[in-house]
């Protein structure tokens, strides 16, 4: 049996780690991990280590995808065999080199040919062991010959610069016959170049390989003359010894996007269209209905639609008129919001982005006791264990549901404006369409906040971000336990007892089979959907946002103090940013948010150091280094919000460190000097404008683009609909069409919007095709994706003629 935990990591870069499961070989995690990727990568690599509490834990294996792969299993269950892990095979980077062949004339008058090869740089080189200290090392290869040349090491970065020329003999003259060559002068087209690059290290086990790149002499074509970039690749194609099939296989689903945002004048047509959804009578025949109408999944259209129509405050006039529409359409009150349709997906999605806070501040503390207490809980007396008492784990379960429920109910003045302006509305609607039910106003908006808010963050508060990982196997039992019996009590269904298949269930919820329960959630239901606000900032409390270990450099304090680098726990709240020597610890330093003047990244060759970035306070920077590329960001992006609206924050700052009397970046002496480089924008704390709209736009074009053919579908039932009033034909019956002719013209203007942005991104791709070079910084030479663009785009020329 082994202890097994699974890495994310971009390239060799580990941005992510799962809980250890424990004495199995077939572990499940059942763990999500998000990110926006920060960088430019070829792998998303998913490892498998063995841990091993007093050796180093071993790498089992490797399922390794290429970036332009990554879309043939977006949003699949997918078995990847695993592959065996060989440093020789773990290569990243790209070299850029220049090769020149020249004629030279000898003493003696003979002319031989001479290779002067050139090594430049190198980019984006792995981390071996916490730095890298680089040098190149440059062979020519023949029949009958080996020679090799190396560069200086460069210390302490990735992103050498070398520099250096190295010149070989290729052609000898003929009065350099010797025996070990088998003929007089060798075939150019014979030789090939090979450069390693090797990371120097001091350990006895020798250098490491970080990578290679082998090209044949006849790249030098009829010029004599070759310059490009190219990507490293493995040695001998990593180890081939171990078959694959024997390491076992990992099964992943794997959600990948990626778009090309245009200026925003490109997206005013579509975005003003999908805006005024809201306006359209009927709601059906609008822009953004008519994509949940069009698209596989509801959530596919809900999560981009939700961010557009927030961004720009809009969305509690949408998501009133579906929700209406909705509500019209039900004919039975007890069915209400039961379906997975775009209203209750749309405000699931705006729950989940205005809501974040909310939960960090009521269910939060809690939750972090249950996983740590790990008291026990089960009360199924099949699961029941021998050491265990059925009473004792009936009141303890009974405990931990009684203080969620009043941690819930008394929550209500928290709430985010914007759910209970939703709430107010699905109140309204509901209560106007069925006037004799009397409970429908409080079940309209408790299947929302109870079933699909509160109910799903205490089942998984991983996914929520309530915890960083999936809870272990007891734990995540009493979670199921106490999640199920908070979402009945928040239904307020009339017999509470037969909504529990299980008998022991029902028994237990006859603890809460009281009225000051059904009472305390229609006063909470009340408030939450009340349409008159107070203000938010005089009932505020400290919200902890983030926090983890981070590696930070003395802020020399003490005038002789040693500026030196140490790890430290840092913790962030809506009132302050803090780092502390441990986890529980007193603070060491309290920085207030109003004093943070702005939040930068910091160039790497400050420190020659990887994810650093900078907090920047009146009197000094805080310099911060961050375990990978993803962990900067989110915490860039974080303490951004938080500050987004100090009214001193800088409009300039300097990109580089101050060392030795001086800013590397601009030069400047003094370390008063205002910056030199203009702040990034930031992203405003307001829920409402913390989206690229521009980015959400290019998102939904994108899914119309994707689903072009059922638009047209669409257009058709529009006209089958409106000359033909017989049985609807069954191939339209799938779409809900309450005005065919405003849907149609809808529907029109859709089409000419997407068809013109359409036209755009291929013009721009055609653009950027005659403008790239194969080879060039931006492709390399060994890069699949861009050679796969070339086939594309002759493949379509040819079909254009």
């Amino acid at each position: 049996m082994r202890d097994c935990y699974c890495t994310v990591n971009l390239d060799q870069e580990e941005v992510f780690r799962t809980k250890t499961i424990e004495k199995s070989l077939c572990p499940f995690y059942g763990e999500d991990f998000y990110c926006e990727i920060p960088r430019s990568f070829r792998h998303l690599s998913f490892y498998i280590f063995d841990r091993d509490v007093f050796r180093r834990d071993s790498s089992i294996g490797k399922v390794a995808v290429k970036k332009e792969d990554l879309q043939k299993y977006h949003g699949k269950d997918h078995w990847f065999p695993l592959q065996p892990v060989c440093a020789d095979s773990e290569v990243q980077g790209k070299v850029h080199l220049e090769l020149r062949l020249s004629e030279v004339i000898t003493d003696s008058g003979v002319v031989c040919h001479k290779l002067a090869t050139r090594v430049l740089e190198c980019q984006d080189l792995p981390i071996v062991n916490g730095q890298c200290d680089p040098y190149a090392a440059v062979s020519l290869l023949g029949l009958s010959r080996s020679e090799a040349k190396k560069t200086k090491v460069k210390r302490k970065t990735n992103n050498p610069q070398f520099d250096e020329v190295f010149f070989f003999e290729v052609t000898k003259p003929l009065s350099y016959t010797k025996r070990q060559f088998d003929v007089e002068e060798d075939d150019v087209d014979k030789l090939a170049l090979k450069v390693d690059l090797w990371n120097a290290s001091n350990l006895k086990f020798g250098d490491e390989f970080l990578g290679e790149v082998r090209m044949p002499l006849k790249v030098l074509g009829q010029s004599g003359v070759h310059d490009a970039w190219y990507f490293l690749q493995p040695r001998d194609n990593g180890n081939k010894s171990v078959k694959a099939d024997e390491l076992g296989s990992l099964r992943l689903n794997i959600v990948y996007t990626e778009d090309h945002v245009f200026p925003t004048e490109h997206y005013n047509p579509l975005r003003d269209l999908l805006l005024q959804s809201a306006h359209v009578k009927p709601v059906s025949a609008s822009a953004a209905h008519i994509l949940g109408e069009v698209c596989r999944e509801k959530q596919e259209a809900a999560v981009p639609l939700v961010r557009l129509f927030l961004h720009y405050g809009k969305i509690v006039p949408f998501l009133s008129a579906i929700a209406h529409a909705e509500i019209n359409r039900t004919q039975d009150p007890n069915t209400i919001f039961r379906g997975n349709s775009l209203t209750s997906k749309c405000i699931d999605e705006t729950m989940k982005l205005a809501g974040m806070h909310y939960l960090r501040v009521t269910l939060k503390p809690i939750i972090d006791e249950i996983c740590t207490d790990h008291k026990p809980c089960e009360i199924d007396p099949v699961k029941l264990k021998e050491s265990e008492n059925l009473d004792t784990n009936r009141e303890n379960l009974r405990q931990y549901v009684d203080r969620i429920f009043n941690v819930i109910t008394s929550s209500g003045v928290s709430c985010p404006t914007v759910m209970c302006d939703i709430f107010f509305s699905l109140r309204e609607s509901a209560a106007s369409r069925f006037q004799v039910d009397p409970d429908v106003r409080y079940t309209a908006v408790s299947s929302f906040i109870f079933l699909r808010f509160f109910a799903p963050a205490i089942l998984s508060p991983n996914l929520f971000h309530l915890r960083p990982h999936h809870p272990d196997p007891c734990t995540s039992r009493t979670l199921t336990l106490i999640s199920k019996t908070i979402q009945t009590l928040g239904s307020l269904a009339k017999s509470k007892s037969a909504n529990f298949k299980e008998s022991y269930m029902a028994a237990f919820y006859d603890y809460f089979n009281e009225q000051k329960y059904a009472d305390a959630v229609k006063n909470f239901l009340d408030l939450i959907s009340s349409s008159a606000r107070w203000d938010q900032k005089s009932i505020e409390t400290p919200i902890m946002l983030k926090e983890g270990f981070m590696i930070k450099r003395a802020q020399g304090r003490n005038r002789f103090g040693l500026k030196n680098f140490k790890k430290r726990w840092f913790r962030l709240t809506n009132h302050e940013f803090t780092y502390h020597k441990t986890k529980g610890e007193g603070a060491l330093c309290s920085i207030p948010i109003e004093n943070i003047l702005a939040v930068e990244r910091l160039e790497e060759e400050s420190f020659k150091m990887k994810n650093m970035f900078q907090v920047i306070q009146p009197e000094r920077a805080l310099y911060i280094q961050a375990n990978n590329c993803v962990e900067a960001r989110d915490w860039i992006d974080i303490l951004t919000k938080v500050s987004q609206c100090n009214r001193k924050r800088l409009s300039t700052y300097h990109p580089s460190a101050y060392l030795n009397g001086h800013w590397l970046c601009c030069k400047l002496s003094a370390d008063t000097a205002p910056g030199c480089t203009p702040c990034t924008g930031g992203l405003p704390a307001n829920i409402q404008l913390d989206v690229d709209g521009d980015r959400e736009t290019e998102r939904i074009y994108s899914l119309y683009s994707t689903y072009m053919s059922k638009l047209v579908k669409m257009q058709e039932a529009c006209g089958s609909k409106s000359v033909y009033d017989g049985p609807e034909q069954e191939e339209y019956s799938t779409f809900v069409i309450d005005d065919p002719q405003e849907t149609y013209k809808t529907l029109r203007l859709v089409i000419s919007a997407v068809q013109t942005l359409e036209q755009q991104h291929m013009q721009y791709k055609r653009d950027k095709f005659r403008k790239t070079k194969y080879g060039s910084q931006e492709y390399p030479i060994g890069d699949q994706s861009f050679q796969c663009y070339i086939r594309q785009q002759s493949e379509s020329s040819t079909y254009s003629i």
